[in-house]
């Protein structure tokens, strides 16, 4: 297992291979990797000669200090991880001067207003942030094919959107969410709940189940309704949100498009830790 820490070196390491023409796919992580990361990890070394898994806590991507301190950081158990899969993937493990030198700060870029909905709507700059470290990796792997999970699908729409403007040379392969056993989304974050509210929070994917049952006989605006008031009830939750959009555009439904598709996306928070889900609505 070769782990890198410069960005220097590892571009240099990558630049002989590709002479080779070999295909390098690029898994973009921040770490406490979970089996959902291990399926993109597994789908990229099947797709390409080499695989490249990031492991980087983005400081330009958190608007809560609070949350980047907590933000679990695992660095040994990950290479362990990632090894049991396959000893030939690269690590890139840098510190934040190596990705930002001198100054830690985001670009500014346009998405088209995709960035000013939900996520980013709750959490400004977010997405900056977002764009500014994955074009930067972009640039040091110079990837073919670079690999995203759906929970964060408004991230993952972002990216497409990127690539697209910056005419990026890069494939954006979008991967499922793995859920635990219970429906809970996996996530990085899910270390840091007792396992009481763990086990709480199987109600989030629940209700985004009920919600995808009600949305065949009933408007975006009554659905949206029925969910703000179950989590109401539940007083260990605080929902941020609950909206139901068109997954190109993020635009929040009004009226139903039998020739569109909508996906129901929500920000909870439980134990003062943040998740979030999404689900396919028809």
């Amino acid at each position: 297992m070769v782990v890198f820490t410069e960005k220097n070196v590892l571009s240099s390491h990558l630049s002989s291979l590709l002479k080779e023409n070999k295909t390098i796919g690029l898994v973009p992580t921040m770490g406490a990797l979970h089996q959902g990361h291990l399926s993109l990890i597994e789908l990229s070394s099947k797709e390409n000669d080499i695989t490249v898994v990031s492991i980087f806590v983005n400081p330009t991507q958190f608007n809560n200090k609070e949350d980047l301190d907590k933000y679990p950081r695992t660095l040994d158990a990950d290479i362990q991880k990632v090894e049991t899969l396959n000893t030939s993937i690269i690590i890139y493990a840098p510190s934040v001067k190596d990705i930002y030198e001198e100054t830690i700060s985001s670009e500014s870029f346009d998405y088209d207003g995709l960035e000013l909905k939900m996520e980013g709507k709750h959490r400004i700059g977010h997405f900056d942030g977002v764009g500014t470290i994955v074009k930067k990796l972009f640039e040091i792997v110079n990837p073919s094919k670079a690999y995203f999970g759906e929970k964060d699908f408004q991230q993952l729409q972002i990216v497409k959107t990127l690539v697209k403007k910056h005419a990026l040379p890069v494939e954006i392969i979008a991967c499922p969410i793995y859920r635990e056993k219970s429906g809970l989304a996996m996530s990085s974050r899910n270390e840091r709940l007792s396992s009481e509210s763990r086990e709480k929070a199987a109600f989030i994917f629940k209700t985004l189940q009920r919600a995808k049952k009600l949305f065949a006989t009933k408007s975006a605006k009554e659905v949206t309704k029925i969910v703000e008031e179950a989590f109401k009830k539940r007083k260990e939750f605080t929902l941020e949100y609950f909206e139901i959009a068109d997954e190109e555009t993020l635009n929040i439904c009004k009226r139903k498009d039998k020739n569109k598709k909508y996906r129901g996306f929500i920000a909870v928070f439980i134990d003062n830790i943040r998740l979030i889900d999404t689900i396919v609505m028809n």
